[in-house]
């Protein structure tokens, strides 16, 4: 393009033409701009026949120069991005996940980096986050922009506020110093769902709860600043008490906590909801998919919980979709083909758990990442609720037959067992009829002193 500007007296468009010209082989438009290029050559003082022998050189050179001045480019950019990752992990990471603060399908693969490099976390907080990543040591301080319906500009205001004055020490200090313009209901929310009031108040449940009274005395103090009048309330409007209510109310359970943080942030920071389902897991010989990825065994049921869902149609038009999920051991990917995806579009939705049964692909054995295909998708919440078959109950003595009783006296379709030792000697017994035992009856088992140990 250069050449053809010095040579010829094109302008920068006249030589992107050029260059198109030759990239993508036109040859009736190559034929044009040959002549353009020659002419304007003479013009400038160059010979026929020495423009005629530069353009002969340009012409093969642009079908791969610039492919070759791309590769020297990214390769450049590639040492130096692998420089900084091997010697400033955090500091990498922390940069990059700013730039993709919007992004949350990249958050969530950066964040899953930082575990796999053993960077602590410090989770979305008022009092310890900025807008912003911020890396410092072996900790990364989550950017508080990152949160959904949040906004930077918004938050930084929130920042900008708590680094002149120092950190908020309640719920009705921050009211009383942030200006309502730069919080509302859904920022708040968006704040509240991903954990930021932590530190100065645990209960999310009644806090998100009161938000639109949060929000009313927020606007009500700065009036009443800007007026320069006291509110017959201003003693009150310091009080948590004024601000807050169903005060004595309990906190979302865990499911309920990380579905938020879920909406708010875009993956699971604090927790994972598999976490609630590990014990029935381990009796089931669940896999992780890291394992079931770096093992010989060909199939297998592992358990997910969904992150995000793309559907999409091949050439034929079947559908198709990528569902992208996430277990205590990675985030992984897997495609479902239109049969399974038909079976199952309508229950898989972003938050939800499931058990998947999942077999490798028969060709190419000898390669360790083989296509993993679905075979079948069942959701964890029916899955626990399943009776188990046969169960062997061990108890430490007689006395404690009636608490049993009381826990297992539901008909069902489990075969119950109870064994016990009197007097050094152990008894084995079968109940007459079946009972319900699934895996909420096992999880309150478990944790009881009488209880010796279950075998399933």
């Amino acid at each position: 393009m250069q050449i053809a500007q010095e040579l010829s007296g094109f302008s920068a468009g006249e030589a992107d033409i050029l260059q198109n010209a030759i990239g993508k082989k036109k040859r009736a438009e190559l034929e044009k701009q040959k002549e353009r290029f020659v002419n304007g050559a003479v013009k400038n003082g160059i010979t026929k026949e020495t423009a005629v022998f530069i353009f002969g050189k340009i012409e093969p050179f642009a079908e791969y120069g610039f492919n070759k001045s791309h590769a020297a480019a990214y390769a450049l950019i590639a040492y130096q991005t692998a420089y900084l990752k091997t010697y400033y992990p955090n500091e990498f990471i922390s940069a990059s996940m700013s730039n993709e603060l919007s992004n949350t399908d990249k958050l969530s693969e950066f964040f899953e980096e930082l575990k796999r490099l053993e960077i602590k976390v410090r989770p979305p907080c008022i009092n310890d986050c900025f807008a912003d990543f911020l890396p410092k040591d072996n900790t990364l301080f989550y950017g508080l922009g990152a949160i959904k319906n949040v906004g930077f500009e918004a938050v930084s205001h929130l920042v900008e506020e708590r680094e002149e004055n120092g950190q908020f020490k309640s719920i009705s200090d921050f009211v009383n110093r942030v200006d309502p313009k730069n919080i509302n209901k859904l920022q708040l929310e968006g704040l509240v769902k991903a954990g930021a009031f932590d530190s100065i108040f645990k209960n999310r449940k009644i806090l998100y709860n009161s938000i639109p009274n949060i929000i009313q005395n927020s606007k009500m103090i700065y009036e009443n600043k800007l007026q320069n009048q006291s509110s017959l309330f201003s003693e009150e409007s310091h009080k948590i008490s004024y601000l807050i209510k169903d005060k004595n109310a309990t906190d979302w359970s865990n499911a309920e906590t990380l579905s938020k943080e879920f909406e708010s942030i875009g993956f699971y920071m604090s927790n994972h909801p598999l976490k609630d389902y590990e014990d029935a897991l381990n009796h089931q010989r669940v896999k992780t998919f890291k394992d079931f990825e770096n093992e010989i065994e060909s199939e297998a049921f592992i358990a997910g919980t969904v992150m995000s869902v793309k559907e999409k149609k091949t050439i034929k038009g079947n559908s198709f979709a990528i569902v992208k999920f996430s277990d205590l051991s990675k985030v992984y990917e897997l495609f479902l083909f239109s049969e399974i995806l038909e079976l199952n579009r309508e229950k898989l939705i972003e938050g939800k758990s499931f058990l998947l049964t999942v077999i490798k692909d028969k060709t190419n054995l000898d390669n360790r990442f083989r296509r993993i295909n679905v075979r079948k998708i069942v959701s964890l919440d029916n899955f626990i609720k399943l009776n188990y078959k046969n169960v062997e109950i061990e108890i430490h003595n007689t006395d404690d037959l009636d608490k049993l009783y009381e826990v297992i006296k539901s008909k069902g379709d489990s075969t119950i067992k109870i064994s016990v030792e009197k007097e050094n000697k152990n008894y084995l017994f079968e109940l007459k009829e079946k009972r319900k035992f699934d895996y909420e009856t096992l999880k309150y088992l478990n944790k009881e002193r009488y209880i010796k140990k279950i075998n399933l």
